[in-house]
């Protein structure tokens, strides 16, 4: 039998017409164009942020069906190939945390099974980010959160100010942990008249290295809260104090460790002056705002005329908004990492900072290979 060769032979077709042939087929393109943006939402508020943010990349939003069936089941349809190509999936978190999880991880698990290059997942509230540290019979919930979008096929997640940084050694890809910072303190220089006469102020002492990077970056003075409700749960009723079983051994009657006083709250002080300034309190989460009620109460007990509060992300649950609009804060500043449109509506007070730049450069520069450090110009470890 006769050996085929296959040599070099000149093409019949144009170079010009090889782009496009008349049966339909198009040129194998591999350049640093291939790649989708899609929204796991289902809800058409949560997609906000990821139009905004396509329409900054100058791509389309991909094609996909995202819904809940009768029995609450998350069904997901995606519309358009994506194999070989480098996905992007924006899922903001709104109230119903556990269907936007469910929404994230059906997508995923969808474009891992249709053969994407890479899923990445733009979430810039993590959600379940405060069940981080392990409290009495609970369980570490981020780690778990973490493990199962490892699972599900996420390859590389983009977020915005975790609740705690550490929280980043839960996964076992990359991810990119940007900052609202930028954002809010040029909202503060532009939107607030004297700002040069406020004071940082942290809610409390774990806040203070925030209120810090503040002050730092304004050039500002600087003041501590100390004293306010902890939301920790009561070591009571958890079984600690209760005596142990009775398996001893003869002659033996157990050590005696020391015990550990109860804590006690003391009255709330604020070290630093704040008197005839401007108080800018600042926080990563807006969530209940009672401890910020009672803040913006004692600041004005203190002399401060008028009162902010910037976070990165406002949940403002329950009567957040009702409670905001009563109270001696005059003015909440949030960013879109969140949807909160209808809290806006309910209080005036509630503005909002777009991020959606910094997310759309993200991608960017993943996609293009390119390097992430100019997104953290001037950021230190403890920002």
């Amino acid at each position: 039998m006769p050996i085929r060769r296959f040599g070099g032979h000149r093409s019949l077709v144009p170079y010009s017409q090889t782009s496009k042939l008349s049966y339909g087929y198009t040129k194998m393109n591999i350049s640093r164009s291939d790649y989708r943006v899609f929204s796991a939402n289902s809800s058409t508020a949560c997609t906000e942020l990821a139009k905004r943010i396509t329409e900054r990349l100058g791509v389309e939003l991909g094609r996909s069906v995202v819904y809940q069936e009768s029995n609450t089941e998350t069904r997901v349809e995606v519309k358009e190939s994506v194999r070989g190509q480098d996905i992007f999936i924006i899922q903001t978190i709104p109230r119903d945390v556990n269907t936007a999880v469910m929404e994230l991880l059906v997508m995923a698990y969808a474009l891992k099974t249709s053969c994407a290059k890479n899923i990445i997942g733009v979430i810039p509230y993590f959600p379940y980010s405060k069940q981080c540290k392990m409290r009495k019979r609970g369980s570490i919930v981020c780690k778990l959160l973490a493990s199962m979008l490892a699972k599900a096929g996420l390859t590389h997640i983009i977020t915005m100010d975790l609740h705690q940084k550490e929280i980043q050694g839960f996964f076992n890809f990359p991810i990119d942990n940007l900052r609202a910072s930028p954002f809010l303190i040029q909202y503060i220089q532009e939107e607030i008249p004297d700002y040069r006469n406020a004071v940082i102020v942290a809610k409390s002492p774990s806040a203070a290295k925030r209120a810090q990077a503040y002050a730092e970056r304004l050039r500002l003075g600087l003041a501590v809260m100390h004293g306010e409700a902890q939301h920790s749960e009561s070591d009571m009723a958890d079984g600690r104090h209760s005596p142990p079983l009775s398996r001893t051994t003869a002659g033996h009657t157990g050590l005696e460790l020391p015990l550990m006083m109860p804590k006690e709250k003391p009255p709330i002080t604020v070290v630093g002056d704040v008197g005839g300034r401007i108080a800018i309190i600042v926080d990563d989460i807006i969530d209940d705002v009672d401890d910020f009620v009672a803040a913006a109460e004692s600041l004005k007990e203190r002399g401060a005329y008028k009162i902010y509060i910037m976070a990165t992300h406002g949940l403002l649950s329950a009567e957040a908004p009702r409670l905001i609009d009563e109270s001696a804060i005059d003015e909440v500043v949030v960013t879109n990492t969140v949807p909160h449109e209808v809290q806006k509506l309910q209080c005036p007070k509630i503005k909002t900072v777009d991020v959606s730049l910094i997310l759309a450069e993200a991608i960017r520069r993943i996609h293009n290979g390119e390097s992430m450090s100019y997104l953290f110009r001037n950021i230190t470890v403890d920002d």
